[in-house]
């Protein structure tokens, strides 16, 4: 499965939806949805991906590397099944999301 990043890896960050503001260039982000899970914003100048709305967890995620100011420090990873570069950090690796987060819960082995 190839990864909506382009990379082996992706830095994501979580947040309530009232505390995700686009300060600038907002008018130039396109929405794509395959399904009402998870609404993609990018942006129609140079494509990059921006940040996915998720309507029903209540939580929009952003990539970390577009926060200037985020020291980012992973907790987990998700959908690790579907690597394609093993991390051994120690970190938990869930198949697919954590249960809490609407997936399995279940975890696959580093």
């Amino acid at each position: 499965m190839p990864t909506l990043a382009a990379g082996p890896v992706n830095a994501f960050t979580l947040w309530k939806p009232e505390a995700v503001s686009v300060v600038r260039g907002g008018d130039s982000l396109g929405t794509y949805h395959k399904t009402t899970q998870s609404y993609r914003k990018w942006c129609r100048n140079c494509g990059g991906h921006v940040l996915t709305d998720h309507p029903p967890l209540g939580l929009v995620d952003v990539y970390a590397a577009i926060i200037p100011d985020v020291e980012f420090r992973p907790g987990v990873h998700v959908h690790y099944q579907d690597r394609v570069l093993p991390v051994s950090d120690g970190l938990t690796k869930f198949r697919d999301v954590p249960a809490d987060m609407g997936g399995s819960g279940e975890t696959v082995p580093p």
